[in-house]
């Protein structure tokens, strides 16, 4: 058996002390050796849950008594995202980052220009992708069941935002200085790298209408965003923190027929292709499942493990701006159109293709 990766967490919050750390346990082939935190509630409560943990209050100390550190797994607000990336790669370390992978594209290319430079993995945690009923949508649409994508439709309700811990700033996804946005900055990079890869290709335009409906924060809480793809395809996707449920309802059109996903719920039918004028419509078959994803468990742990074997296959393969990084960094761009567009009322956005600087 090869030698266990040492990891060194930065940010002990919600998401790395009930996600990533309870996946983590579950491997064989890696372990936890050190803590960064800045509030100190939490450091204490990652050494109460990994007593063999060093423990250090910022980054750049543990950065600079560890040595020896295979992988730095961020958890931070996205504000320090970029800087402890950077930081990392340069010390030598692979790095895994939550998402949104950073605040703006100019700092998300330094971060891939970083991994290029160190010749070390830089790998988002984007983990919906990885969840059991999406696996369902990329079968289908891999299998050509569905024939060619040609439009998806994904709807994210909240009825609140992502609470993070009591012990530091539990509402910080609605500051812009920590989030760098709302709802479009917290969710938007799964809705939108789900579309890239049902879709086969990067947008080419987007129109887009934030909304903050909550005055007393000054983050949006919804988004309405539709993407022009090559071939006149589209996306169109609505996230809601204002919602009376929680929930998601992907749709995904095709030549052949469609898949929708309800949560756990997926439906695939299939049937004649529709010529315009109905024929053929009315003799399908349709198939029904239910897996179990567990949507409701927002640290998302039963889905971390299939991310992360990913990411340490890119390590094996020296894959150090992979795709994944380019996706991640293509989302970046997509938001800060979106909120582009927005403040522009609406207008219809070109984007820059193929993305040079990822």
């Amino acid at each position: 058996m090869s030698q266990r990766k040492k990891i060194a967490l930065v940010g002990y919050g919600f998401i790395s002390g009930k996600g990533h750390v309870p996946a983590f346990a579950k491997r064989t082939d890696v372990e936890v050796v050190a803590v960064a935190d800045i509030c100190r509630e939490r450091r204490a409560l990652a050494q109460k849950d990994l007593p063999n943990t060093r423990i250090y209050s910022d980054y750049k100390t543990m950065l600079e008594a560890e040595k020896g550190i295979d992988i730095v797994d961020i958890a931070t607000p996205p504000y320090v995202h970029g800087e402890i990336a950077v930081a990392a790669l340069k010390s030598g370390a692979h790095v895994l980052c939550e998402k949104p992978l950073a605040m703006s594209t100019k700092e998300a290319s330094e971060m891939l220009k970083a991994a290029k430079a160190a010749k070390r993995v830089l790998f988002p945690c984007h983990n919906y992708k990885h969840a059991p009923v999406v696996k369902v949508i990329e079968d289908a649409i891999r299998s050509g069941k569905i024939g060619e994508v040609t439009s998806v439709t994904l709807q994210t309700f909240r009825n609140t935002h992502a609470k993070g811990v009591k012990e530091w700033n539990t509402d910080w996804r609605r500051e812009n200085k920590l989030s760098g946005g709302g709802i479009a900055m917290d969710h938007g990079s799964h809705t939108f790298y789900l579309t890239f890869s049902w879709l086969a290709s990067l947008p080419v335009a987007l129109t887009a209408k934030a909304v903050r409906m909550a005055r007393n924060w000054d983050t949006e809480d919804n988004l309405t965003v539709t993407m022009e793809f090559p071939g006149k395809r589209f996306a169109h996707a609505y996230l809601s923190w204002t919602a009376g449920i929680r929930k998601v309802i992907y749709t995904v059109q095709g030549t052949k027929g469609a898949v929708v996903v309800n949560d756990d719920e997926a439906e695939i039918s299939v049937g004649f292709p529709n010529t315009g004028s109905h024929q053929g419509t009315d003799e399908y078959k349709v198939e029904k499942f239910t897996i179990e994803s567990d949507w409701m468990d927002a640290s998302h742990t039963k889905w971390f493990n299939s991310m992360f074997d990913k990411f340490l296959g890119c390590i094996e393969r020296n894959d150090f701006v992979n795709d994944e990084i380019r996706e991640s960094y293509a989302c970046v761009e997509v938001i800060e159109k979106c909120y582009l567009s927005s403040a522009e009322g609406s207008r219809e956005l070109r984007l820059e293709l193929p993305y040079e600087n990822a």
